[in-house]
């Protein structure tokens, strides 16, 4: 189920959750791993966010350019990550010498958007939702990139670039070419 419009269009409508999943490949990177997380705040000690049964962990990220225009180039956003203590980068060497350096290019990452009223009742003390009924269907559609380049990587922040699905190299769409042949009698006059 989306969400409905008239709860967006609602005098005081409840907070966007924004929540990520990052997949690993396990052909690219020699693991089919899942992380979840958001760049946010709970009401919880421990940072988690509960949202369709899956727990999304606290973690310092920034993304943007997820804007879509009717006209020109698909959108390419950026993530960026918090490289503090060398987090990241003493995970990428763990990817790169399993994958001979791959980095985490191919990576499938998930944005996904819903509203503080759906979330699980796991996420309020006393076990219930203030906001509303929680719903793990009430979200706004996915939103699915692949990482496609790393733009920085410093003791400060990892930033990729993404790319949609159909954008990536070599990658043709359609995928199979048609040609006159696939259609008998198509061209031909009577």
């Amino acid at each position: 189920m989306a969400i409905p419009v008239s709860e967006l269009q609602g005098i005081n409508p409840s907070s966007i959750i924004e929540l990520f999943t990052l997949t690993l490949d396990s052909t690219l990177h020699g693991a089919s791993t899942v992380y979840r997380f958001h760049n946010g705040a709970s009401m919880n000690a421990n940072g988690e966010v509960v949202w369709a049964g899956n727990s999304y962990q606290r973690f310092p990220v920034e993304c943007d350019g997820f804007e879509y225009a009717g006209r020109g180039t698909l959108p390419r956003p950026t993530i960026r990550i918090s490289n503090i203590f060398g987090q990241i980068t003493s995970y990428i060497a763990t990817v790169n010498a399993t994958t001979a350096g791959n980095d985490l290019n191919g990576a499938r990452l998930c944005r996904i958007r819903t509203l503080a009223r759906y979330i699980d009742a796991a996420n309020f003390s006393g076990g219930t939702n203030p906001y509303g009924t929680p719903d793990p269907s009430a979200a706004f559609p996915e939103e699915i990139y692949f990482l496609d380049r790393k733009v920085t990587e410093n003791r400060d922040i990892v930033e990729w670039e993404c790319c949609a699905a159909f954008d990536l190299v070599n990658v043709r769409v359609p995928l199979r070419q048609i040609t006159r042949t696939d259609f008998p009698g198509v061209g031909t006059f009577i």
